[in-house]
């Protein structure tokens, strides 16, 4: 390893510290710490690159023994535990599962014609596949018969609010490594791939509702490559219905060309194409922030932005002319 090497990972973990200072103090200081502490970053150097980022470290570390207190701790459980840390973060893979996204793609969803036949790739345990199954709140008025997921979202601008979620006829997921909602080492992952910060608790209860639906009512997932399962996916969807391929902060965990096929292949297809992803991620929806995805997520339609959106959920902020493009 070189230092150059060590400086990228470093440089990684600083740009870290701003994305997660809100949403959690800890591991913003966490992060800060690894930035400056060389036997942490020799760790991280040796394992294959996509598996070094911030998130994968820190959902391990919290998914063995629980979030460190601070920086001490961390690097004394690198130092001490790292073979069991190092398995763990290679047989995982940052999969956050967040219900609360569907709170930005249900005022699209129920736009569109239905039924809808529902094709997420990255899928992870599938639990945004479920947008008619949760109950909804924007800015007070309610959506949605009373659900165990209730979705409470603050919005500005013109949004479409719609009467009632959309009628869904299939739910199909793509992932290469689909986690399993009945299986407690998969549901001990998602839980630690929730940030510890001051909305972790509701993310928890939230995840946990939210499993127990996909438990009683089993989507179809397809382990493989988005690229390659995607027919897969479209040879299930029943006659009558709309396709509709969507995903929600995916496309930056893709190799880029295999990100940039599947961008040439979706926009091909008679499918609708609903993506929530960080800025410039999909080619027209403005600049990607320098070293990092910035703080906002873009809610695009078939390649056009229509609102900013919290990364998690929680706050919609639809853009101008957005319900002529999905008018359209």
């Amino acid at each position: 390893m070189t230092d150059e090497e060590l400086n990228r990972i470093a440089r990684g973990y600083r740009t870290f510290v701003a994305e997660a200072a809100d949403s959690s103090p800890l591991y913003s200081r966490l992060a800060a710490d690894v930035a400056d502490d060389p036997d942490v970053l020799r760790f991280l150097a040796g394992l294959p690159v996509g598996k070094r980022q911030p998130n994968l470290l820190l959902a391990a570390l919290q998914y063995l023994d629980g979030a460190p207190e601070d920086g001490s701790e961390l690097r004394r459980r690198v130092v001490d535990d790292g073979e069991r840390l190092r398995a763990t973060i290679i047989a995982r893979a940052t999969q956050t599962n967040e219900p609360a996204r569907c709170a930005a793609l249900l005022p699209v969803l129920a736009r569109l014609d239905g039924p809808l036949a529902l094709i997420e790739v990255g899928a992870s345990a599938g639990l945004c596949l479920y947008p008619d199954r949760y109950s909804y709140e924007y800015d007070g008025r309610p959506v949605g018969a009373p659900s165990p997921v209730h979705l409470s979202c603050a919005t500005t601008g013109d949004v479409p609010l719609p009467a009632r979620p959309p009628e869904v006829a299939a739910r199909i997921g793509i992932d290469l490594n689909p986690l399993d909602a009945v299986d407690p080492g998969d549901r001990a992952w998602l839980r630690a791939l929730v940030w510890p910060g001051p909305s972790a608790a509701d993310r928890l209860r939230r995840l946990a509702a939210a499993a127990e639906i996909a438990v009683r009512e089993p989507a179809r997932i397809l382990a493989g490559d988005l690229l390659d399962r995607l027919p897969d996916a479209l040879d299930l969807v029943p006659p009558g219905s709309t396709p509709v391929v969507f995903h929600t902060a995916v496309l930056p965990y893709v190799p880029s060309d295999r990100r940039a096929a599947f961008l040439e292949r979706v926009r091909s297809l008679p499918v609708r194409w609903l993506a929530q992803e960080g800025r410039g991620v999909v080619p027209g929806t403005g600049e990607a922030p320098p070293g990092g995805w910035g703080t906002d997520f873009v809610l695009s339609l078939d390649g056009r932005p229509l609102a900013l959106t919290a990364p998690h959920g929680g706050r919609i902020d639809w853009l101008p002319g957005a319900q002529e493009i999905i008018a359209g």
